[in-house]
């Protein structure tokens, strides 16, 4: 593969930058450059500036709303939002229920629920884990019953990110308890206003309300929101998953994260020597580096995969696992790297003055410890990579 750009991708990569350069709200841009929680008014306000200038969803099909984009040019755009510190787009609607609709969605579908995950209407959340089935996702027990023109649901879901800002939610439940549990596996999307509905909030080490539970109680759905085939919402689900995981790689924010360590890096000392010259730490921030650049190259081979038409298979789990592990170094360097100024202060709201970087350095890897657990553990990704590529 040629990574060198051409004549045309560097025209438009300085499209892009002068789009960021005149779109983006720079106190946003802080917010995010300093780690700050985004409010659902930070997100839906990026979301719409996307899509008014029609980038919002470039790896859809054109006649959905896609833009055409090249994997280049996808990459371009992935990279420059990053640079230029852009929040980035929740995924849960645009990058992983539309690619389901798109493949497995009836024809009515796509006409109502594709338009309003482009115009914001529809803020969607991911119903997969429960108390008893995360990375065994096939042990799920929320169970829909089908009662006339509707299914019956009741159980609970766990770790639902950004389910307090989310007006829908697609849902994995059980249909049937015959034959093997991925057979009666049914995917569902559900309105989280319908009666019966309850979401709690769960808070993070980082102090957070970021993550939630949400319980449904006889809750009716109505059988039109069944996705693909009943008792067949498996082949959704490993579908969303292989997009969920290679999300996952978000390689543009990485780079984002190395270009903040070393300019941290560079301001601190041991023993009177900048932090990027002692040997043990250079070592550990080459290291990443190294693996950060050898994460995009795989990156860019996949999507251009799926721009062909393949599915990811085993890449999406490397993806996974090294776009994981990668910021959590990142984060644990940065935390080292500070010392004691990465005070893991807990409560923003009473401090007594607004945090800085410095101040959530801690915060910050403290939340990161989640990403190696979620949408299947790094273990479980390991376990399939060993089963698909050698046979045991």
């Amino acid at each position: 593969m040629d990574l060198t750009f051409t004549p045309d991708e560097l025209e438009f990569r300085d499209e892009v930058r002068d789009f960021l350069k005149h779109n983006l709200d720079p106190e946003l841009a802080d917010r995010v450059r300093n780690l700050a929680h985004l409010s659902r008014e930070d997100y839906e306000g990026w979301h719409a500036v996307l899509n008014e200038k029609g980038w919002l969803a470039p790896h859809w099909p054109v006649e959905y709303g896609g833009t055409g984009w090249d994997v280049v040019r996808r990459f371009i755009f992935d990279d420059e939002c990053n640079r230029a510190f852009a929040p980035r787009v929740v995924p849960f609607g645009l990058n992983m229920l539309a690619p389901v609709l798109i493949r497995y969605g009836t024809e009515a579908q796509k006409a109502h629920y594709l338009p309003r995950i482009l115009d914001g209407t529809d803020f969607w959340c991911q119903g997969y884990s429960e108390p008893g089935a995360g990375s065994d996702l096939a042990s799920l027990q929320c169970a829909a019953i089908r009662d006339g023109d509707h299914y019956v649901v009741n159980g609970q879901k766990t770790w639902t990110t950004l389910g307090h800002y989310a007006n829908r939610m697609f849902v994995l439940v059980r249909t049937s308890r015959e034959g093997k549990r991925q057979q009666g596996i049914s995917f569902l999307l559900i309105d989280l206003e319908s009666p019966g509905v309850e979401v709690r909030p769960l808070i993070t080490l980082d102090g957070r309300h970021e993550v939630n539970e949400v319980f449904f109680t006889n809750v009716r759905v109505p059988v039109d929101n069944l996705v693909g085939d009943e008792n067949r919402g498996w082949d959704c689900a490993k579908y969303l998953l292989t997009y969920e995981r290679t999300n996952s790689a978000n390689v543009g924010a990485s780079y984002a994260a190395l270009g903040r360590l070393r300019e941290l890096a560079a301001k601190r000392t041991r023993n009177g020597r900048p932090l990027t010259e002692d040997p043990l730490f250079a070592a550990r921030l080459a290291r990443v580096e190294i693996e950060l650049d050898n994460m995009s190259t795989t990156n860019l081979r996949v999507i251009a995969s799926v721009a062909d038409g393949a599915a990811p298979r085993t890449e999406s789990s490397m993806l996974k696992i090294l776009g994981t592990e990668i910021p959590q170094e990142i984060s644990n360097l940065a935390r080292m790297a500070m010392g004691p100024a990465a005070r893991a202060l807990r409560d923003e709201s009473g401090t007594g003055r607004a945090l800085t970087r410095d101040d959530r350095a801690a915060l910050n890897y403290f939340n990161l410890r989640k990403l190696t657990i979620f949408a299947g553990s790094n273990e479980i990704q390991k376990n399939i990579i060993a089963k698909m590529m050698l046979g045991l």
